[in-house]
């Protein structure tokens, strides 16, 4: 359904959700190699996306891929909202000087990561056909 946007119309979805993916990683962990990282790596994961989706056996269209990324993408940033306060003191913690030997993270916010991103998957999944 999505999919049959026209293509700057997608090309605009990807880009605001690894805006927005990136705006979080900016204003949590306010390292700017960390977000210019989470950049390049999100586009080329959208375009290693796009490659490989091109070459499977029932072949996917860019339009489908993008709608999949956006949405997929959608669902990582919501999935890193819970633990952001946690995230922030490990932060603060680091560019202090002071560093642990491991880091706790509740399994309740892994699993809500996991959850949230499998659901906007699928759900990107379903609009995308």
């Amino acid at each position: 359904m999505l999919a049959r946007l026209p293509l700057p119309c997608l090309l605009l979805m990807a880009a605001f959700a690894t805006f927005i993916l990136c705006l979080y990683v900016d204003r949590t962990f306010k390292v700017r190699k960390l977000t210019a990282t989470f950049f390049v790596l999100s586009v080329a994961g959208c375009f290693g996306m796009i490659v490989v989706g091109g070459l499977q056996y029932h072949p996917w269209s860019p339009e489908q891929i993008l709608v999949e990324y956006s949405f997929t993408w959608t669902g990582m940033t919501i999935g890193l909202l819970w633990p952001r306060k946690r995230f922030l003191e490990y932060c603060d913690e680091w560019r202090r000087g002071i560093r642990r030997e491991t880091y706790e993270y509740s399994k309740r916010w892994v699993a809500g990561a996991v959850t949230s991103v499998s659901l906007m998957s699928i759900l990107g999944f379903i609009l995308a056909t």
